[in-house]
């Protein structure tokens, strides 16, 4: 799962290159763009930044847990958090066509992001391990 989220975290800082490039290429950098489809792409831009840097640090981060709800709960939060910067690559193409700055994947995303780093946060709430605070086993 460690490695999982390193590498999944470097293909996510490639792809926000990627559609930066694509910002920068296709749409002139935005420039001539309304506001609104404008905001659309660059936020859903971050949000994949937002993601790939969740990732790495998950990654560099990630312990098993001990107690088997506790590993159930990290993996759920791994899922969530895997399918959001998918959601979000699929949103930068597909809602800054939309009207009225209607969000529905990108507003998915943010909700699955959210929920899988509260997953993870709370397996490993007062978890008993052989660690101290300090790293130092006991």
């Amino acid at each position: 799962m460690k490695r999982f989220h390193l590498i999944f975290g470097l293909v996510l800082l490639v792809v926000f290159l990627l559609t930066g490039q694509y910002m920068d290429r296709w749409h002139e950098h935005l420039q001539y763009t309304p506001d609104g489809p404008r905001m659309l792409y660059r936020t859903r831009h971050i949000f994949i930044l937002l993601s790939g840097l969740l990732h790495l640090g998950i990654g560099t981060y990630f312990v098993y847990r001990m107690q088997t709800w506790r590993r159930v709960l990290q993996y759920l939060g791994s899922v969530l958090i895997t399918i959001a910067p998918v959601l979000f690559t699929i949103g930068f193409f597909y809602e800054p066509n939309l009207q009225g700055l209607y969000a529905p994947l990108s507003k998915k995303g943010i909700i699955m992001i959210a929920v899988g780093a509260l997953l993870h946060v709370v397996s490993g709430v007062n978890e008993q391990d052989s660690q101290d605070v300090t790293g130092f086993t006991s």
